[in-house]
């Protein structure tokens, strides 16, 4: 009787366990929260020592704990654990044979696996859970006591295994719409963020404003750490960031980031390989820039700006989160780099069309007021040239009177002075002025060799002026001794400008330029700038920002000299301060003159170590002659030289000095005296102390062979 009132409590408690086993498949929706609750309710219905649940992962080869009772439960799911699917285990075995499986005695079975974290399981009994013909997982259910389960324990138990497998499906399929619905709105959010761009890239003309609308719609749209826009600079070596989001990007476009193409960044590569970078563990990616103003992020992806064949910049994204971008945030943020893309490039077809406009306009003035400005100096050049011989004669004829009163005598040589002066200055003016139309003898230039040369003319010292050369510069096309007079004009128009200022520094840049067949020097300053009111008036003659004691003729005479090349010169404020003075130059694209080289003979080339020195080494030298260099002249065989090239400017020697030690060797016959810029009062000088010949440096092997040959 007693056993028959057990037996009846022990039923109820499981029609009890099921009844609430079924109410949590019917309400709670998250997956792991419905497991460890049925592992609980079957544990404390039917008293059992542990119970678990398996679930089979993506590869189908493990079943892995998802939910366990206890301490045992919660160290396992710590561990990851696992087993193998038809192992040496109850649930491998249940999963693999979709049955269940009972061990009334463990010890006595010969699958069963043997967890040290269950030390006190004595019989155990794992039930595969299965919807339709799929085998999701199992059920193991463990006891202290052997042969623990009753006939309706085992049918109960399974019972409830097959709502729990429902359950899991049905959970599952709830996340999976969730999952639906959430990237459906995501899709929708992405839609409008692309409907946004393309209305702004129609309506933005401002492309700073247009760069910043970008990075916001991105990242309120994506929900992105940051986002920003880089566009590649004029050298084609630099990304140069344009916008960015938030006070880092604010941060970083005032310190004028910037990143190499093809360097080590996910920008500079995607500019250089013209295809996206993802990286969706920055952690692990070689290319990938650490950047200290964005130490949050996980994961990037750098979209390259592309019109037609040419990348103009690329847009990063970047998000806290590990392989935080789909397939679809990629393709819609392609398509709205495609947009931007477009959109720059329209602008700046737009700014090109308005500055050729503009340029056309100013030039056909400046080209009517120097016409109209260098016939009236011409005249009255002629006209002042007559009143300084005579003012020569004059100052003999008074110092050969005698009985004049010398008070008398200094008032009237002061005054006929400034005659001369006046005389003088209107002679330097029509210099200045007409100057730069003659002696027009285009040719091939280093054109590096010729900035040198005249910033050390003109004295200006090394630390204060510092060089950038492109890689595969070509040639300039230009009379070198009036391309020297242009950049005299802007460098000494720098220096003034920097007089007061507090760091003073001139960088000189030389490059491929990107419009058409030119070469670019760009210089610039670290003096106050240029007031945008004086941007247009600073190339007409005679205007100067200076003060009186300036003439305000050198820019108007480099502009003159520029466009007899079919050149340009144009000036622009930098961002950080300072003027910009960019000069485009002909790259010489035409056949070189070539002649034939001695070969077996030694040059001495007397010059600093600097790249036209290279140059002819080089060519010397291939040809299997021999080649001595010296700065000065000093502690070398003068006479075992054959032939002896000195260069007339030199940081490290005065050619002057040099000259006159050769002459006192016997040796200025066999000496040929190089300039990049030669005139013909100079060269006259020089040739006085006995030199062979004096001329313009060669830049060719043509040029080169007409000299030494």
């Amino acid at each position: 009787m007693e056993d028959n009132v057990k037996l009846a409590k022990r039923r109820a408690r499981l029609l009890q366990a099921a009844a609430e086993v079924g109410r949590s498949i019917t309400s709670i929706l998250d997956p792991d929260y419905l497991l460890e609750r049925t592992v609980d309710i079957i544990c404390d219905a039917y008293e059992f020592y542990y119970a678990g649940v398996f679930l089979v992962d993506e590869t189908g080869e493990w079943a892995v704990l998802r939910a366990g009772r206890g301490e045992a439960g919660k160290a396992m799911l710590a561990e990851g654990h696992k087993l193998k699917v038809g192992g040496h285990s109850m649930i491998g075995a249940a999963v693999e044979q979709r049955k269940a499986r009972i061990a009334l005695d463990v010890g006595e079975e010969p699958v069963h696996f043997k967890n040290p974290h269950l030390p006190h399981t004595h019989s155990e009994m794992a039930l595969p859970l299965s919807v339709g013909d799929a085998i999701i997982g199992a059920v193991t259910v463990q006891s202290t006591e052997e042969a623990a389960f009753s006939d309706e324990d085992i049918s109960s138990l399974q019972a409830m295994a097959d709502q729990l497998a429902v359950a899991i499906s049905n959970a599952r399929l709830h996340a999976e719409n969730q999952r639906l619905l959430a990237r459906t709105e995501r899709r929708a959010r992405l839609l409008e963020a692309a409907a946004q761009v393309g209305r702004d890239v129609t309506s933005i003309l401002d492309m700073d404003e247009l760069f910043h609308r970008m990075v916001d719609i991105i990242c309120d749209a994506y929900g992105f750490y940051y986002a920003g826009v880089f566009l590649v600079d004029r050298t084609g070596e630099w990304a140069v960031l344009r916008a960015g989001r938030g006070e880092a990007g604010q941060k970083m476009v005032a310190n004028g980031h910037r990143l190499r193409v093809g360097g080590h960044s996910m920008i500079g590569t995607a500019v250089e390989l013209r295809k996206a970078r993802i990286a969706l563990d920055v952690g692990e990616e070689p290319v990938h820039f650490k950047n200290p103003y964005l130490p949050h992020t996980r994961s990037e992806m750098a979209l390259p700006l592309v019109v037609g064949a040419q990348v103009i910049g690329a847009v990063t994204v970047q998000s806290v989160e590990e392989a935080a971008f789909s397939d679809e945030d990629i393709a819609s943020l392609q398509a709205m780099a495609d947009q931007l893309a477009v959109a720059i490039n329209n602008a700046r077809l737009l700014q090109e069309l308005e500055a050729a406009h503009a340029e056309l306009l100013r030039t056909k003035t400046f080209e009517a007021i120097a016409t109209a400005t260098i016939e009236a100096i011409h005249w009255i050049g002629n006209k002042a040239l007559p009143i300084s011989v005579s003012a020569a004669r004059l100052r003999d004829d008074l110092n050969a009177l005698a009985g004049v009163d010398p008070q008398q005598l200094e008032s009237m040589l002061e005054d006929l002075t400034m005659i001369e002066n006046g005389a003088q200055l209107i002679v330097s003016v029509q210099e200045h002025l007409i100057g730069p139309a003659r002696e027009e003898q285009p040719r091939p230039v280093f054109l590096e060799d010729v900035v040198r040369d005249t910033a050390l003319a003109l004295g200006i010292p090394a630390d204060v002026i510092e060089y950038s050369v492109a890689d595969d510069v070509p040639l300039g096309l230009a009379d070198t001794t009036q391309l020297s007079r242009a950049f005299a004009y802007v460098l000494t128009n720098a220096m003034e400008a920097m007089q007061d200022a507090q760091e003073q520094q001139i960088v000189t840049e030389i490059a491929p330029a990107e419009e058409g067949d030119f070469v670019v020097v760009r210089i610039a300053d670290t003096g106050p700038g240029i007031p945008e009111k004086d941007l247009d008036k600073i190339w007409a003659a005679f205007y100067t920002t200076k003060g009186p004691q300036h003439a305000g003729l050198g820019l108007s005479a480099a502009l003159q000299i520029l466009k007899q090349i079919d050149g340009q010169i144009l000036a622009t404020n930098a961002p950080e301060g300072g003027a910009v003075f960019e000069l485009l130059i002909p790259a010489c694209d035409g056949d070189h003159f070539v002649a034939e080289l001695p070969a077996g003979r030694s040059f001495l080339l007397i010059d600093d170590d600097d790249a036209w020195r290279r140059f002819v080494t080089s060519v010397l030298e291939a040809q299997g002659n021999t080649v001595v260099h010296s700065v000065d002249g000093k502690d070398v065989d003068l006479a075992a030289a054959d032939l002896i090239l000195l260069d007339v400017v030199m940081e490290g020697g005065d050619s002057l000095e040099v000259l006159k030690r050769l002459a006192q060797a016997g040796v200025a016959d066999k000496t040929i005296v190089v300039a990049s810029s030669l005139r013909v009062e100079a060269a006259m000088e020089l040739m006085s102390l006995g030199v062979r010949d004096v001329v313009l440096k060669p830049y060719t092997v043509g040029e080169l062979a007409t000299i030494v040959g």
